[in-house]
């Protein structure tokens, strides 16, 4: 008996069953790289709809940066074409005669003398007046203050302060002429080495800009206008000034006035000096209000020097910083404080000190470095009346000293 149609009717089915096993994998492959697809097609779509809206996002950011940049609302002008566009407007050219008597072989002869420096526009309780340095205006008549379109109109003075340089005018002008500056006062809100500028009259030269950076804070500064007044607190800077300049603003990268340019030392390059906005903030109500300002801090200290390695070897310190008493006022705040002046004499390099008293070295917690550091934090955080607390080196012994500063 065969059996082999039976055997081949086996092969027959298996290989069947492997038809339809190889036809069911072809259809579950088909159908896993189609299910495949479409989760790769939805999550190509999801990226691309996140590009989409990461463009749109850094498009709307770019539009706001040059808003912002054209219009000042938040970010800072970055470049010496958009702080002159700005904010030149704010500057003035300020005019002025004076009496000057001279000697000559016929005697002394007066004649009238022009007088012109700069100023800016600030705003002080819904009012606006041009500040600027009082050596441009003391003893002047018939001053005049020209804006940056050349419109003048006469101006007086309401207020000066002589020990700082400063002055208010009042101006006759409509109120569309007037473009105010902010007044940046804040105590170390000025960094050495940041980018700043002056812009002002130099030799008549209205609207004229030079840049530079801040090269120190704290300096101390005596004006050839007024021996007598020790200016505190200054500003150092590298920008090129003039004669015409004084009186100018000195702006930040923001616009804002950190300071009121003053000075500049002659036959130097790059060396002028600004009076700090923070005078500017304390005393423009007093100025405004009152015509004058006379709560200038005074420690009372007749004559002082500052500490070096060389002086402290000689007078036998133990500190090589901080502020030599040489010789206090009588009936003073330092005296009256029991702060010590000198006792003897000695010679450092050729130069005699009166050594023997006090050594300041802090103020109210502050380190004072030198006799400008002093003078610096007495103008910045102090006023007459005002009580503060005097680290003083005394015969080899740290003690504090009360002192109740006078005015000046």
């Amino acid at each position: 008996m065969e059996v082999k149609p039976a055997v081949q009717k086996g092969k027959i089915a298996a290989i069947a069953v492997a038809v339809l096993l190889i036809g069911a994998g072809a259809a579950y492959l088909a159908s896993a790289v189609a299910g495949s697809n479409s989760r790769l097609n939805s999550e190509v779509n999801a990226l691309g709809a996140q590009v989409t809206n990461l463009e749109q996002m850094n498009s709307n950011l770019n539009s706001q940066l040059i808003s912002d940049a054209t219009t000042n609302s938040s970010v800072s002008a970055a470049s010496p074409e958009a702080i002159y566009s700005t904010y030149s407007s704010s500057v003035v050219t300020v005019q002025g005669y004076e009496l000057v008597t001279q000697n000559s072989f016929f005697g002394q002869v007066t004649s009238i003398a022009s007088v012109q420096g700069s100023g800016f526009v600030v705003g002080y309780q819904n009012s606006t007046y041009i500040v600027t340095n009082n050596h441009v205006v003391d003893g002047v008549t018939n001053i005049t203050v020209t804006f940056s379109n050349g419109d003048s109109y006469p101006a007086s003075v309401k207020g000066t302060d002589p020990l700082r340089d400063l002055a208010v005018l009042s101006v006759s002008a409509p109120a569309s002429e007037f473009h105010q500056l902010e007044v940046e006062g804040s105590p170390g809100s000025v960094t050495v080495g940041e980018t700043v500028y002056a812009i002002g009259s130099p030799f008549g030269l209205a609207g004229s800009m030079t840049v530079g950076i801040v090269s120190q804070v704290g300096r101390t500064i005596t004006e050839s206008t007024n021996a007598q007044a020790t200016i505190p607190d200054v500003i150092q800077f590298s920008a090129a000034i003039n004669p015409g300049n004084s009186g100018g603003p000195l702006l930040d990268s923001s616009g804002d006035v950190i300071g009121i340019t003053t000075a500049a030392v002659s036959d130097s390059e790059g060396l002028g000096f600004a009076i700090s906005a923070g005078t500017i903030v304390r005393e423009l109500p007093s100025l405004v209000t009152n015509g004058t300002y006379t709560m200038h801090p005074d420690l009372g200290i007749g004559s002082s020097a500052d500490v070096s390695y060389q002086l402290a070897q000689a007078a036998g310190l133990n500190v090589t910083y901080g502020v030599l008493v040489q010789s206090v006022v009588t009936g003073g705040p330092a005296d009256k404080a029991g702060i010590h002046g000198g006792t003897r004499t000695v010679n450092v390099e050729g130069q005699a000190y009166l050594v023997g008293g006090d050594v300041i070295t802090s103020i109210n917690g502050f380190k004072v470095i030198d006799g400008d550091s002093l003078a610096s934090y007495l103008e910045e955080y102090t006023v007459a009346g005002q009580t503060v607390q005097l680290g003083v080196f005394r015969s080899g012994v740290q003690t504090t000293v009360s002192v109740v500063l006078g005015s000046a």
